[in-house]
């Protein structure tokens, strides 16, 4: 198994909480690496439904056979178990005692909060990082890399990307979705997420987008916040202040994995990558989420954001520094031009107490050390290198 860059903080909070809760995307790799760090527990996944039924029915019996502890996988699918935990492990309060996963974070989160508050540590993981995915092959072309993604089974088994993709989206479609609400049009749904694949790296209009599925204002809202849910997708929130200055208060949506979104656009080849319209945001999104896996991996909260004004001046990611911010901007070309540092002045200019620094990461391959917005690779990246 690759090592993952959260396992250390995993372990240290699993010494020091009964319960450690850690949630994240199918096949991001929870299983594999909670039955690998704690192999002495045993291991148990609502996901068989004589289990999950067993679970349902009798929740205080269910919890007597693993009194000393267990894995317990998928825990979403028996909502009602984080409460009948909380007794367990008040009277027990065991560290690392158990160790629950889940692949639906807002419902999830919600039960566990509420039950489980300071009796567990909620972690996060996504899918491999750039440097995670280097350690089985080296690093690609950046048009190979979008394409790819980052899910671990594609990487783990060497497995197509457009096939092991295609099925991740089925399976999600007719077995997550089904679980957390009853979409009735299939179909229709299907085409809103490829709509949101079209929009990767945009400002979000909710009305457009659902106009353009032929949805309600009110079903695209409740679509959007499904795929949400399901780690599908991700909304960065703009920054803005008080001070009466004219900014943008609309989020920019990104997918958890860039290649699915390259799936759902039915981008297949390095050439159609290189030459699509929508380039910049794949390239965006690959970068935005990076950071996104770093923050989480560290134990750090999601908390990021984006620039832009009501001119158009824009910072693709600001990344929370003490008080201040970094700032990043994302840009897929692979020449630098003066158009690539715009953003970073005007923001400088504008906020000059915010900024603590700034610098461009670019789909090039030259470093350039400038004094004002130094000028990194993306492959800086892989190096574990590039917000720090």
């Amino acid at each position: 198994m690759i090592p993952r860059d959260i396992t250390p903080l995993l372990q240290r909070l699993a010494g020091r909480y009964p319960v450690v809760t850690l949630t994240g995307p199918r096949q991001s790799g929870k299983t594999t690496l909670c039955r690998m760090l704690f192999p002495d527990k045993p291991y148990i996944t609502l996901e068989d439904p004589d289990t999950r039924r067993f679970a349902a029915e009798d929740p205080r019996g269910f919890l007597q056979g693993v009194a000393g502890g267990a894995i317990l996988d998928e825990i979403q699918r028996a909502p009602e178990l984080p409460s009948y935990l909380q007794g367990m492990v008040d009277s027990d309060p065991t560290p690392g005692r158990f160790i629950l996963t889940g692949s639906q974070q807002f419902e999830l989160m919600s039960r566990v909060s509420q039950s489980l508050a300071g009796r567990t540590a909620v972690l996060r993981l996504l899918p491999f990082t750039l440097a995670e995915s280097t350690r089985i092959t080296p690093l690609g072309e950046l048009a190979q890399t979008l394409l790819t993604g980052f899910y671990p089974r594609i990487h783990d088994r060497g497995l197509d990307p457009a096939q092991a993709l295609g099925d991740y989206f089925t399976t999600y479609v007719e077995r997550d979705l089904r679980q957390l609400t009853a979409v009735h049009d299939l179909h229709r749904f299907e085409r809103f997420v490829r709509l949101c694949a079209g929009r990767v790296g945009q400002l979000l209009n909710l009305s457009s987008l659902g106009n353009d599925a032929g949805v309600s204002h009110a079903t695209a809202s409740a679509w959007l916040d499904l795929l949400q849910t399901s780690y599908i997708v991700h909304l960065l929130p703009p920054w803005f202040t008080n001070t009466g200055k004219r900014l943008v208060k609309s989020p920019k949506l990104y997918f958890h994995d860039v290649g699915l979104a390259c799936w759902l656009l039915g981008i297949r080849t390095q050439e159609q990558v290189m030459r699509d319209p929508l380039l910049g945001g794949l390239f965006e999104n690959l970068v935005v989420m990076e950071a996104l896996k770093r923050r989480y991996n560290r134990g750090e909260s999601g908390e990021m954001y984006f620039y832009r004004d009501a001119t158009g001046n824009e910072v693709d990611l600001l990344l929370p520094s003490g008080r201040r911010f970094r700032a990043i901007e994302i840009k897929a070309g692979a020449t630098v031009n003066p158009d690539y540092f715009r953003g970073l002045a005007t923001l400088a200019r504008a906020f000059p107490d915010v900024l603590e620094d700034g610098r461009v990461i670019y789909g090039g391959v030259q470093a350039q050390p400038r004094n004002d917005w130094p000028v990194l690779p993306w492959s800086r990246l892989a190096e574990g290198d590039g917000f720090d």
